[in-house]
């Protein structure tokens, strides 16, 4: 696999309301990631860090295809907001303010608006428990877990917590409980949210695979599935996270996501340090 050992290997640093990641633009030469590099490009003293790598591919029947790395070497199906921020890159590049994508998710659609924030539908949620997954037969709106929470599917699982306090919430504690969980086979994000205004909510993060996020796109958009689901708001929520807001509007075609995206740099990641690390 060329990982582009010889020549070094362009990225770059994006973020969307501080949910951080590295991209690599794989198109046109195929993938160069593989678990090992991922490891070691997410640790934030001797590589780059990140909350989640996307690695941008050709795709036959969208514009471009994403896949999704955490910082602890493990694939994650979605990243709403990873896919808004590669969204606005590849959009600039076509020239265009619409691109369709495909990821583990399917095929999935970003915009531009025109106040330069970018939406995603992240598709419709996984509702069953089959689908979460969950590990066996029980009431995904009514979890038989500690703080009565939600289960929510969006390409990976999540587990909502609606909480008195979010801010009180002790996240390095509680999240690896529930992100490890058995319930959960394939582990989950885990959300602590608060009602803080009509239809607006407080939330904050542990990321299954990276631990505690700025913010979670997909979790945001799980989140606000869950508070319509509990009667707590319409369908459309704004969502305050540690990093910033998010607007999240469950349609009849699907889960949109809005906000901000901001490249923040591009570099090379040397030839030696791919070489260390294949």
């Amino acid at each position: 696999m060329d990982t582009g050992a010889e020549s070094g290997l362009p990225f770059m640093k994006m973020h969307g309301a501080g949910n951080d990641f590295v991209v690599i633009d794989s198109r046109g030469r195929g993938p160069v990631m593989t678990a090992g590099l991922a490891q070691a490009l997410g640790d934030r003293n001797r590589g780059v860090g990140f909350d989640q790598l996307a690695e941008i591919t050709d795709a036959a029947d969208a514009d471009f295809g994403l896949v999704f790395w955490n910082s602890d070497g493990t694939q994650a199906g979605a990243c709403g907001n990873a896919t808004r921020c590669v969204s606005e890159y590849v959009m600039q590049g076509l020239g265009v303010d619409r691109v369709a994508l495909l990821t583990a998710r399917g095929a999935l659609f970003a915009e531009r608006l025109a106040d330069g924030r970018v939406s995603v539908n992240m598709g419709q949620p996984q509702l069953d428990w089959q689908d979460i997954p969950l590990a066996r037969a029980v009431d995904p709106l009514h979890l038989p877990l500690p703080g009565d929470p939600v289960a929510v599917g969006m390409g990976n699982p999540h587990c909502i917590r609606f909480v008195p306090d979010a801010e009180a919430v002790d996240l390095a504690a509680l999240g690896p409980k529930h992100e490890h969980d058995p319930l959960f086979p394939a582990r989950t994000n885990v959300e602590f949210a608060t009602l803080v205004a009509p239809c607006t909510l407080r939330l904050r993060v542990w990321e299954r695979g990276t631990g505690i996020t700025l913010a979670c796109g997909s979790g945001a958009c799980a989140t606000a599935v869950a508070a319509h689901l509990r009667g707590l708001t319409g369908r459309k929520a704004t969502i305050r996270m540690d990093g910033g807001v998010l607007e999240v509007d469950w349609r009849d075609d699907g889960v949109w996501l809005t906000g901000p995206v901001a490249r923040v740099f591009d570099g090379v990641l040397s030839p030696a340090y791919l070489a260390a690390h294949r």
